[in-house]
């Protein structure tokens, strides 16, 4: 088969993002819950893991751990797909061999497993790929966001949302286009997240490969991956629960001079900082971790054996 890095990189970023995110959908729903609580921690009313997870079960059964799928897979299969396109493009455009000539900085598949020949400034391309696929893939598929975080956070008293098509339609309807764009600033400020996961993850890679010649085993790559992603979300969380309530307040069409609770970024970290104190802007994080780092090492993991398996001489 011959090599095309980046169309390879989409196909297995793709499939990694599937299986990730069925595989942790009812985490994300637990999670996105949390985040879109508003009241002070420790107050009547705040639910905890467990507590949203009763709440959940008892309203809604097993099938409510996983509402929102369909736009969530809807929204990672595209996410990935862009993403590792653009993360491999860059690195494949600006990387330079050790001889000095641009080129493929993947070139081959190698014995140690689909990696850069590159060795001069991996931190700096890394950087640049990790950020500049992100933007790309965040601007491309926030409308999906919002939705599946309205259907997440949909309480008993509203009109549930039939299917994706039905949610987009009656935001549209009531609250304009705008609505598909709440919380796309936080979602691009995260990208600070992937600007450390991903470089982190490629340099714990080098780590494990330095004292053998064999290919990076599947233990291997799924600790790499834990380790990267969870000193990255640890880092970077509070843009996750200002963009979940940016995503979550309704201003409607015909109330769009009213005055808002949160109008925007900064108005919304004073407010959660002000009412819930710091910890507000932590809210969910535990079940994040517990739910990001099997998410995103089952998505490299698929990733890793699709790529060798794709670039294998036929």
């Amino acid at each position: 088969m011959p090599y095309n890095g980046p169309t390879y990189s989409m196909i297995a970023g793709a499939g990694g993002g599937l299986v990730a995110s069925i595989a942790t959908c009812p985490l994300d729903v637990i999670k996105t819950k949390l985040q879109a609580q508003q009241t002070a921690h420790g107050a009547q009313g705040y639910l905890g893991v467990m507590g949203t997870l009763k709440s959940i079960l008892k309203r809604d059964g097993l099938k409510g751990l996983y509402r929102g799928l369909g736009p969530t897979v809807l929204g990672y299969l595209p996410t990935w797909a862009i993403y590792f396109a653009v993360y491999d493009g860059i690195k494949n455009h600006f990387g330079e061999s050790p001889s000095g000539e641009r080129g493929h900085i993947y070139p081959a598949p190698h014995a140690k497993g689909y990696q850069p020949a590159m060795r001069e400034h991996p931190w700096t391309l890394h950087i640049l790929s990790a950020m500049a696929a992100g933007a790309a893939s965040t601007a491309a598929t926030n409308p999906l966001w919002v939705i599946k975080t309205r259907f997440m956070t949909q309480s008993s008293e509203e009109v549930r949302y039939r299917h994706t098509l039905d949610a987009a339609l009656t935001i549209y309807r009531s609250e304009g286009i705008r609505a598909f764009y709440r919380g796309l600033l936080p979602s691009l400020l995260g990208i600070t997240h992937v600007a450390v996961q991903f470089p982190l993850y490629e340099k714990c890679k080098v780590w494990a490969m330095e004292d053998s010649d064999q290919p990076l085993s599947s233990r291997s790559i799924l600790l790499c991956s834990a380790v990267a992603k969870m000193t990255a979300s640890v880092v970077t969380y509070p843009h996750e629960v200002v963009r979940t309530r940016l995503q979550t307040q309704r201003r409607l069409l015909s109330e769009r001079h009213a005055s808002q609770a949160y109008a925007g970024i900064v108005q919304t970290t004073k407010n959660i900082v002000r009412e819930e104190g710091w910890r507000g802007l932590y809210k969910g994080l535990s079940i994040n971790l517990f739910r990001t780092v099997p998410n995103s090492a089952v998505t490299m993991l698929t990733y890793e054996l699709l790529m060798r398996w794709l670039s294998a001489p036929s």
